[in-house]
């Protein structure tokens, strides 16, 4: 199934409870939707502070291979809640249940599943790795969902040509971020945006949602 129809179909079946849960928490490192923050490419607008709060809210679909090659596909909403150096992500299925949690903090990470122990690491990666068999860049995220490059790495930005104070894409620790569409004025941010990783391979899509 085309991950692009994948956005827009708001059912899901009960008994695909389990594999949206792994599937949301590939997304939920990575996806939110936005308290709007105007664009910028300038280093030093990409520090995220200590002090910053932010919220996101939107949609995800997603397309990356399990542990056994096997292509898989998911879709649903999602929740991000950034206080500081915390990140709380929170993945609901189409019917508005909640699928899994994760906290991720710089000393440690939390996955909850329904019914399940939670599970922790000493960061979110080696959790996400070591439950899902993948690990996304929740780190990166932070600053690409600004949108901007994250300072920690070198990173190739490119303007959008018809908008040149917008970006139109970042590369950066082997992803692809293309920014697809922008909120209309007098709102700023992002309202579409992929991210596209070749190994292991990863293709997220997600709509944010604004208020």
């Amino acid at each position: 199934m085309r991950l692009s129809r994948l956005i827009s179909f708001p059912r899901a079946p009960r008994g695909a409870a389990l594999g949206f849960a792994a599937a949301a928490v590939v997304a939920l490192a990575g996806c939110a939707s936005v308290k709007p923050q105007g664009p910028s490419t300038s280093n030093a607008a990409t520090s995220v502070t200590a002090q910053t709060s932010r919220s996101y809210q939107g949609r995800f679909a997603v397309q990356y291979n399990d542990q056994n090659g096997q292509q898989r596909n998911a879709y649903g909403n999602f929740a991000w809640q950034e206080t500081g150096d915390t990140v709380t992500l929170e993945l609901r299925n189409p019917l508005g249940q909640t699928l899994a949690v994760v906290t991720s903090s710089p000393a440690s990470a939390t996955l909850e599943l329904p019914n399940r122990q939670p599970l922790t690491a000493d960061n979110v990666s080696t959790l996400m790795q070591n439950a899902l068999g993948f690990a996304l860049p929740v780190e990166g995220l932070r600053y690409w969902l600004q949108p901007s490059p994250a300072p920690t790495s070198r990173a190739r930005t490119e303007k959008d040509p018809d908008q040149p104070s917008r970006l139109k894409e970042i590369t950066q620790d082997g992803w692809t971020i293309d920014y697809l569409a922008y909120v209309e004025p007098p709102a700023t941010g992002v309202k579409r945006v992929n991210l596209t990783r070749s190994e292991p391979p990863l293709d997220i899509k997600l709509v944010l949602d604004h208020q």
